[in-house]
C-alpha cells in the first residue's frame, strides 16, 4: 500500500476527463494535418527528388506563430522516413535553433543525427568550428546520399550568432562529390533575409513558402480532430471549441495558443473535480495563460531598480536608443533628484542594469571599438503595456508634476546699470559656454523646451570684468 503523502488528496479529487495529454501538445504530431496539405503537398513536390539521390532545392518558409510550420515539417519528415525507412538515399534531420542558438550547438546537434557511429561522434565540447565542419564534411560525403536539414526558428541564431554557419551550410554543396545538402529554414520574421549577405540570401531561399494564419472555422476544426481523439463524448460543452478558437482567432490564428486554451481548460476541469470542460473553465484558462511573467516580475522590483528602468524608458522616448551606461546614470541622478530619493554610484547602477538584462527586460550587450576601449550598448525590450506600467507607477508621480522654478541672474551691464537675465531650469539642462570675446566675456544659452517644440538661443557679451558676476 501507498504510503500517505501531500499528493493524496489531490489525487483522489482529480477527475481524469482526458483520455490521452499528449495529444493536446503542440508538439504532438497527428495523423492529419487539417488545412494544411496544400502546403505539405507544395514541400512534397520540391523535396521528393531526394528519394531518387538527386539535391531539392533550398527552402525558406516564413508564417506567423501557431500557422502550422513547424508541425508540417515535421509530418514531412515523419512520412520521408516512411518513403526511405534505411535512409539509403535520404536523412531528414531536424534542428531547432531556440533551443540550440550557438554555433556550435547547432553544429553538434546535427553532427550527432547524422554521425551514427558512437566512435566518431563529435564531443559536447573542445573542438573547434573549423574541425567540426572538416570531420562533418568528410563524413556527408562518405554517406553518398541526400540530407534534408530543417533549422526552425532560423532567425534566432541570425540575431545572436550572425551569417557565418549559414554560409557553411550553404556552401557545403561546393566541397562535396558524392552526397549533397538541402537546407529547409522556418521563421516568423518575413524580414529575417534583408539581414544576410546578398550570396546566402539567394542560396538560403531558393524558393518561399508562405504559411497564412488560420482563420476561426480552420481553427474549430484543428480542434474538433484533436478532441476526437483526446476526450469521450460529452466531454466538452458544445461552446468549448468554438469559444476556443475564437479567442485565439483574434491574435493572428494561433493554433498552438488554442490548444492550449483547450488543454488548459480541461486540466482546471480535472482539478477541481468537474465531470465537464465549460466555457467558464476556458476563460478561466484564458487569465491564466494571459498572466504576464514580465508584468509579475516589475511588480516584484525594487524601487531603485524601477528607477534605473524608467531611466532607460526615458532614454528611450528622446530617441538615445541604443544608450550606454552613462547615459542611464545621467537621467537616472535626475529622476533621483526630482523625486527624493538617495542615488546610487554609477558601478552599482551598472549592477542594476546587468539585473534587468538578466530578466528580459532590457537587453544589454558589450560593444568593443579595439583601441578605443568597449561600451555597453542597452536597448529596451519590454512592450508598451510593461512602459505603462512603470510609468504609471506612484514612485514617479512627482517626476511627471515637477514644475521647475525660475532663476534670476543679475548681471551690470556695460552703461553701468543691473540687467536681469532669466535662466528657465527645464526637464533637459541648459548649455551654458563661455566663450573669450577679445576683451569681453561671451556667455552662449541654448534652452531646450519640454516637449523638443522649440529651441531657444541667446547669446551676450560682457565685459571680461564681470566674468566672476556671472557664474555658470
Amino acid at each position: 500500500m501507498t504510503e500517505s503523502n501531500i499528493f493524496t488528496q489531490y489525487m483522489q479529487k482529480r477527475n481524469v476527463i482526458v483520455k490521452d495529454k499528449k495529444i493536446l501538445q503542440s508538439s504532438y504530431i497527428p495523423e492529419n494535418l487539417p488545412h494544411r496539405m496544400d502546403k505539405i503537398n507544395e514541400v512534397v513536390e520540391i523535396i521528393a527528388p531526394s528519394l531518387n539521390k538527386d539535391k531539392p532545392s533550398n527552402i525558406l518558409i516564413i508564417g506567423k506563430t501557431g500557422t502550422g510550420k513547424t508541425a508540417v515539417m515535421n509530418f514531412i519528415g515523419k512520412e520521408l522516413k516512411k518513403a526511405d525507412p534505411e535512409q539509403e538515399n535520404c536523412a531528414f534531420i531536424y534542428v531547432n535553433c531556440e533551443v540550440v542558438d550557438t554555433p556550435y550547438g547547432i553544429l553538434y546537434n546535427m553532427s550527432n543525427q547524422i554521425i551514427v557511429e558512437p566512435n566518431m561522434k563529435v564531443p559536447f565540447t573542445g573542438w573547434s568550428l573549423d574541425k567540426i565542419f572538416s570531420e562533418l564534411t568528410k563524413y556527408i560525403d562518405g554517406q553518398n546520399k541526400i540530407y534534408v536539414i530543417v533549422l526552425d526558428e532560423i532567425d534566432r541564431s541570425f540575431q545572436k550568432n550572425g551569417d557565418d554557419i549559414f554560409y557553411f551550410l550553404t556552401t557545403i554543396n561546393e566541397v562535396l562529390e558524392n552526397s549533397k545538402v538541402s537546407i529547409i529554414g522556418i521563421t516568423n520574421n518575413a524580414k529575417f533575409t534583408e539581414f544576410l549577405s546578398p550570396k546566402i540570401k539567394s542560396r538560403l531561399g531558393e524558393e518561399k513558402i508562405i504559411f497564412p494564419p488560420y482563420n476561426v472555422t480552420q481553427l474549430q476544426d484543428i480542434l474538433y480532430e484533436r478532441a476526437r481523439f483526446a476526450f469521450d463524448e460529452g466531454i466538452l460543452e458544445p461552446d468549448v471549441i468554438p469559444y476556443c478558437a475564437a479567442l485565439s482567432a483574434q491574435e493572428m490564428g494561433d493554433a498552438r495558443r488554442a490548444l492550449d486554451l483547450l488543454r488548459i481548460s480541461a486540466d482546471i476541469a480535472e482539478r477541481n473535480g468537474d465531470k465537464k470542460v465549460t466555457a467558464a473553465h476556458v476563460r478561466f484558462a484564458k487569465n491564466k495563460i494571459e498572466l504576464d511573467a514580465v508584468s509579475e516580475i516589475i511588480k516584484t522590483l525594487t524601487i531603485q531598480s524601477k528607477t534605473v528602468l524608467f531611466s532607460v524608458i526615458l532614454n528611450n522616448e528622446e530617441g538615445n536608443d541604443p544608450m550606454t551606461t552613462g547615459d542611464v546614470f545621467t537621467k537616472y541622478k535626475y529622476v533621483c533628484e526630482i523625486i527624493g530619493q538617495s542615488v546610487l554610484t554609477q558601478r552599482r547602477v551598472a549592477g542594476l542594469i546587468s539585473e534587468l538584462d538578466m530578466l528580459g527586460i532590457v537587453h544589454a550587450r558589450v560593444k568593443s571599438f579595439g583601441r578605443a576601449g568597449r561600451t555597453r550598448e542597452i536597448e529596451l525590450s519590454t512592450p508598451k503595456e510593461i512602459v505603462g506600467m512603470i510609468k504609471g507607477d506612484a514612485a514617479f508621480i512627482d517626476f511627471f508634476t515637477y514644475k521647475p522654478p525660475t532663476q534670476t541672474t543679475i548681471c551690470r551691464g556695460s552703461n553701468g546699470r543691473i540687467r536681469d537675465f532669466p535662466i528657465f531650469h527645464l526637464r533637459f539642462p541648459l548649455f551654458l559656454s563661455f566663450m573669450p570675446y577679445s576683451n569681453r566675456f561671451s556667455l552662449f544659452i541654448i534652452s531646450i523646451d519640454e516637449g523638443h517644440k522649440s529651441v531657444l538661443c541667446f547669446f551676450y557679451v560682457f565685459p571680461s570684468s564681470l566674468k566672476k558676476a556671472c557664474p555658470p
